[in-house]
């Protein structure tokens, strides 16, 4: 083959390359994972291997109270976000109508648009605009981060569920209509079933995108209402100790786990079907 030599003579570079990067990407990550092992308060220097971080860190009550309020938030926020963001994709999917691209942009709109203006937009819209026709103040608790966390999460799963459905075979919809069938029964017997892999996908998304949520979160919550990454950020504005690392690195390994299950079971389609 005449490609054959120029493609083994090119293998190794594009290996070391993209081994660079991959160091250059995620040896930060791996070196806080390694020091929150490490038995010293001084992060930077390696005394010895502990796991005496990790036990402070379960007997933290403040902490835990913080990963409990984030797993609270995100479990509900994405349950609103799987039935918000799959009926969006739906409508977008099955209907043409006036304005439908607009709408599409619409609601792609929170994914591009950066964080900190989402929070400052969310801080003045429940401190400013929702007071105004009553007097009465929004609280800022679990209720304003959970408002805030859906209205990013369910066009991620808008966006993958659009994905899936663009592969949808209309004939057997089809078929299930000259038979008889309503299109309920398309829905629950059908749809229901081809978007499964996209419904689970997209749940674990917008699950890891709340879980790891600081900036609108920070906008959003009072003072009562700390979620987990606000209190790793407070404890990091002091020092930076093994036990930051050590709260850093179970955030880390729980929504890399998250994300990769989501691209796991998407089948890795989710991008390039999207395009």
């Amino acid at each position: 083959m005449a490609g054959g030599p120029l493609d083994y003579g090119h293998r190794w570079p594009m290996r070391l390359w993209l081994a660079a990067v991959g160091v250059f990407l995620y040896g930060p990550l791996l070196s806080l994972m390694a020091f929150s092992f490490n038995n010293s308060r001084r992060t930077i220097v390696w005394r010895g291997f502990t796991l005496d971080w990790y036990r402070k860190l379960f007997a933290d009550a403040d902490l835990l109270t913080a990963f409990g309020n984030s797993l609270t938030i995100a479990a509900l926020s994405t349950l609103v976000s799987l039935g918000l963001g799959t009926a969006t994709a739906l409508l977008l999917w099955r209907f043409r109508f006036e304005g439908q691209t607009a709408i599409a942009g619409l609601v792609a709109l929170p994914i591009v648009v950066p964080e900190i203006c989402l929070g400052v937009a969310f801080l003045v819209f429940f401190s400013a605009v929702l007071p105004w026709p009553t007097g009465l103040a929004w609280p800022f608790n679990l209720g304003a981060i959970i408002i805030a966390h859906i209205s990013f999460s369910f066009s991620f799963v808008a966006l993958v569920v659009r994905a899936r459905l663009a592969g949808f075979d209309h004939s057997l919809a089809d078929a299930a209509r000259d038979l008889g069938a309503s299109d309920g029964t398309i829905l629950r017997d059908i749809l229901l079933p081809h978007l499964s892999p996209a419904l689970i996908a997209g749940g674990l998304l917008a699950f890891t995108l709340s879980l790891d949520d600081f900036v609108i979160t920070f906008f959003t919550s009072g003072p009562d209402t700390i979620t987990f990454p606000v209190k790793v950020y407070a404890m990091v504005r002091f020092s930076v100790t093994p036990e930051v690392n050590a709260a850093s690195t179970l955030l880390i390994l729980l929504t890399a786990g998250l994300a990769a299950l989501a691209l796991r079971l998407q089948g890795g389609d989710i991008g390039r079907e999207a395009l």
